[in-house]
């Protein structure tokens, strides 16, 4: 009998070929990876909140939904500037949304530069605006505003550059539940509060469709239906779900996640789906926790969704930011419990990122141009970290924490092993990594970005170094260490 030998590349086709559509149900869809190997190497992206929300540029990106609230700062905000709401309404803003300055390209290399390996822009937010040439919404980029297919031209460019697309989709908060009881009107699941005064309640067919105030079954159908069009239109790696996806029937949602892989068998990639709070399985999509994270090692890879601001996502006037600095040390943190990082930025409603965000985003690129090695690539060690500054629990929303040079995360590369020290310590400083004591002989130590040669001595109580004579950075430093 002749012997036939199958080369591991064409068994990897067979396997993949092998699955060619999966089913609308949760046991099919299951059997597609829904952790891509580039989403687990890639550790950092960017993505913007941007869109008609971006032109009050007051209070924060629950502006559209709060205007509508009698007593409220946005309300008094509106009334003092525009006029009551009843007289000018969140819709009467799109035309003020003109995108003049907004440069794909720019965008893209900024991404690049601050090392983002995947980047985007919110598709569409709870407000009801898409950022693309849509057929199915009459509220979209192309037809209105700005009259350009904003998430086109990006789409274009971050592929162009090798980067991976994120297209982040918070549509369905959008719709109104509890129109038909008054106690009701501002409950927090529902973005726009239906009230009779405003045009929240219009029953113009267009008006309705951007306020949410849409019969169920069409919603769903729109919803569907627009995600389809980005996908078939841009082909995101990632799509990024926010809140509330309870309202959205499981066999809807199932018929989505069944699309979107099967696009992904024909284009030969991997996507990501992204959930929050258990609103899909986690055998088809990836868990998110915004402004948060895991405080162990999780089996399971995960993603936090941070903001460069302070006290809102999308652009207002007296925009707050974080540091550099706390961003890095944050990207630390989750890469070494096996999560990766999201960062939002805040352009203004004419396409610019301001200068400030522009400047925060390049230093953080500066410090991964030296360190990315700890964090591109690598996976979690024996234990994420030590050091006296402890993060007590995990989950979203949680509150800053300001970390020390004696805290320290760790990241693993084959027999590399990075100590991520997350603070300068002092020239000529005495460090002890005692969670490096007996993990095998130690081949050479470097400090990245140092030409100094690094001193040290092993024992059973750990490494031990001593920081170079010249400081290498004021946030993190990495120092790596080779084992035989």
């Amino acid at each position: 009998m002749k012997k036939i030998i199958i080369p591991i590349i064409a068994l990897f086709a067979l396997k993949s070929n092998a699955q060619e559509t999966y089913q609308p149900n949760w046991e099919s869809l299951a059997k597609y990876d829904e952790t891509a190997e580039w989403f687990k190497d890639a550790k950092f992206g960017i993505y913007a909140h941007w869109g008609v929300l971006s032109v009050p540029a007051y209070a924060n990106d629950w502006f559209p939904r709060n205007m509508f609230i009698e007593g409220t700062p946005e309300y008094k905000h509106m009334v003092s500037l525009y006029g009551d709401p009843s007289k000018f309404g969140y819709h009467d803003f799109v035309p003020m949304f003109h995108a003049e300055y907004f440069n794909a390209n720019d965008w893209a290399d900024l991404f690049q530069k601050a090392g983002a390996k995947f980047a985007g822009v919110v598709a569409e937010h709870h407000d009801g605006w898409s950022n693309w040439d849509s057929k199915i919404n009459p509220w979209n980029s192309m037809d209105m505003g700005p009259h350009r297919d904003l998430v086109g031209e990006l789409a274009k460019a971050i592929h162009g550059r090798g980067m991976k697309l994120v297209t982040s989709f918070h549509k369905d908060r959008n719709l109104q539940i509890n129109k038909d009881n008054p106690d009701k009107w501002l409950d927090d699941i529902s973005y726009f509060p239906y009230n009779p005064k405003f045009p929240t309640s219009s029953t113009d067919p267009k008006l309705a469709q951007m306020y949410g105030n849409i019969p169920p079954d069409q919603f769903y159908a729109n919803w569907y239906g627009e995600l389809k069009e980005l996908i078939d239109n841009y082909s995101p790696d990632l799509i990024y779900f926010d809140s509330k996806m309870t309202k959205i029937p499981e066999k809807t949602k199932q018929e989505f996640v069944a699309y979107y892989f099967n696009h992904s068998v024909k284009e030969k990639k991997q996507v990501i789906i992204t959930h929050k709070e258990g609103e899909l399985p986690k055998s088809v999509s990836i868990e998110d926790f915004e402004k948060g994270r895991q405080n162990a090692i999780t089996k399971d890879f995960w993603l936090t969704d941070e903001t460069v601001s302070v006290g809102s996502w999308s652009y207002t006037n007296d925009l707050g930011l974080k540091t550099a600095n706390d961003i890095v040390d944050l990207l630390a943190d989750i890469v070494s419990k096996n999560g990766a990082l999201m960062l939002n930025v805040s352009p203004m409603a004419n396409g610019i990122i301001p200068k400030n965000q522009q400047d925060i985003l390049l230093e953080i690129g500066q410090w991964l141009n030296v360190n990315g090695e700890a964090i591109y690539g690598t996976r979690t060690f024996d234990v994420f970290g030590e050091g006296p500054t402890k993060q007590e629990k995990g989950g979203m929303f949680l509150d800053k924490i300001s970390y020390t040079a004696q805290d320290v995360r760790y990241t693993r590369k084959g027999n590399t092993i990075y100590a991520i020290v997350l603070g300068w310590p002092g020239e000529d400083a005495s460090i002890t990594f005692g969670a490096l004591a007996n993990k095998g002989k130690v081949k050479n130590v470097s400090i990245l970005g140092s030409a100094e040669k690094t001193a040290y001595t092993y024992d059973n109580l750990g490494l031990h170094i001593k920081t170079p004579s010249k400081k290498v950075d004021d946030k993190a430093f990495v120092v790596k260490v080779e084992l035989k």
